[in-house]
């Protein structure tokens, strides 16, 4: 079977998909990738990527691993055979989202970093599942460390619009998103299921951002019945 590379968010680490690994893992080879920890770029990224895992791929990122997601198919379509994008965009930045970003760094340089990531608790998670995951988010935060936080933004920062592609997507595509999302609103989900030919949409209720967490159930079982059409 195609191997299946996860590819965790922005400063994130396997911990966001500890819920669905060993279901994932069950049915075929699987990776989870840290590319984004040792390269500067979206592009570098996905070409380092591309080295490491020889031959055909399958690939599930969620929100800045979506877009890596993208960056790899945009690189070598060829070598993918199935997208699951989940939390993600395929738009770039807004000036005034460029704007919070260098906000953010700076917060990060001068040693705010855990005072402001846990203003950004409400802005990750829903309210019905902020209390039980901000721990977990603050300790996954932590390991990636400011520097790293820095330097994925900045990567964030410079990604294209992808939108203009979409269309060109030829295999097996699920798009999920949390119907509550604040960072990537569902709108930027609907969009890229509707200009991807044959994709999937799945709206998940009472979500937020981080929905491997928030509805683990439901995004295992999406990520399954998509696997098994990949593979």
């Amino acid at each position: 079977m195609t191997p299946l590379i996860l590819l965790p968010g922005l400063a994130c680490d396997g911990a966001l998909f500890r819920d669905q690994h060993a279901a994932l893992a069950a049915l075929g080879p699987l990776h989870i990738s840290d590319v984004h920890t040792r390269a500067a770029s979206l592009p570098e990224m996905a070409a380092l990527l591309l080295a490491e895992h020889p031959g055909p791929l399958a690939l599930a990122g969620s929100s800045m691993g979506g877009m890596l997601a993208l960056a790899v198919w945009r690189l070598a379509p060829e070598r993918v055979r199935g997208l699951a994008l989940l939390g993600s965009s395929a738009r770039a930045d807004t000036p005034q989202q460029l704007r919070l970003r260098r906000d953010g760094i700076a917060a990060f340089e001068q040693g705010h970093m855990d005072d402001l990531l846990r203003l950004n608790v409400g802005m990750a998670f829903h309210p019905a599942h902020a209390k039980a995951c901000t721990e977990d988010y603050m300790a996954m935060m932590g390991r990636a460390g400011a520097a790293q936080l820095i330097a994925q933004n900045r990567a964030v920062m410079a990604r294209p619009d992808q939108r203009p592609h979409l269309g060109a997507i030829r295999v097996p595509t699920l798009v999920v998103c949390g119907d509550d999302d604040l960072l990537t609103p569902p709108e930027c989900s609907q969009e890229m299921a509707a200009a991807i030919p044959g994709a999937e949409l799945l709206l998940l209720p009472q979500c937020g951002h981080l929905l491997t967490w928030e509805q683990p159930a439901a995004v295992t079982a999406a990520l399954c019945a998509w696997r098994q059409r990949v593979g």
